[in-house]
């Protein structure tokens, strides 16, 4: 493989195409707006925290500034074209919630700041510290609560996460996630075990593939 080395950029890729919302009070009620963001992350996993970069300029960051919460939402390829639309229009201009064909939902532990029930999963979360970074601010958040669709969880409360039809962001492309290729341990997994765990994934006999090329 023949490296090139290019200028240092922000290539880290594939990323989540997640929708950021957030809320604040405003003349007896609220006021709410969600926007897309490729910049969000896992930071912590006790406590459970998350991170999202924002610039100061859009009007999403004065809501999350204000307020100290955020919701942190998953989106599918059902989703996109409003996914989309949210990362290039300004809540300053529109009511993006109807533009892009989204509802707003509660979030347990939160005041403000609401859910999209078309996402998946949706995270709420109160901002633990803000990091003014130079063209984005990052907020880290501590994850107060999870709102999963009930149709991605089986008979024993297992997360199908598989099951949703994510998309990622990719150097400014929308992805469709592929098939399953293995699962965290696969690689030092007993043959039993890789047909246990294969049995309810989309393309499941990769899993086994990867376990054999290693014998």
């Amino acid at each position: 493989m023949a490296l090139t080395d290019l200028k240092p950029g922000t290539l880290l890729s594939p990323v989540p195409a997640a929708l950021v919302t957030a809320g604040a009070p405003r003349d007896g009620g609220v006021i709410t707006n969600l926007m897309t963001a490729a910049w969000a992350g896992t930071v912590c996993s006790d406590p459970p925290m998350v991170s999202v970069s924002i610039r100061p300029s859009r009007f999403t960051y004065g809501l999350v500034e204000e307020t100290g919460e955020f919701g942190l939402c998953l989106t599918t390829a059902d989703m996109l074209r409003g996914v989309d639309l949210c990362g290039v229009k300004s809540g300053r201009d529109m009511d993006k919630w109807q533009a892009a064909g989204f509802s707003s939902v509660p979030l347990t532990g939160l005041c403000y700041a609401p859910g999209v029930a078309q996402s998946p999963v949706c995270l709420g979360c109160r901002v633990e510290k803000t990091l003014p970074l130079g063209s984005h601010t990052m907020f880290i958040g501590r994850i107060m609560s999870m709102a999963v669709d009930e149709k991605l969880m089986d008979e024993k409360g297992g997360l199908h996460l598989e099951r949703a039809g994510l998309v990622a962001y990719s150097h400014g492309l929308y992805q469709a996630l592929g098939p399953v290729l293995g699962f965290f341990g696969y690689s030092v997994a007993s043959g039993e075990a890789l047909k246990r765990r294969a049995k309810g994934y989309a393309g499941a006999r990769t899993v086994g593939a990867g376990r054999e090329r290693h014998k």
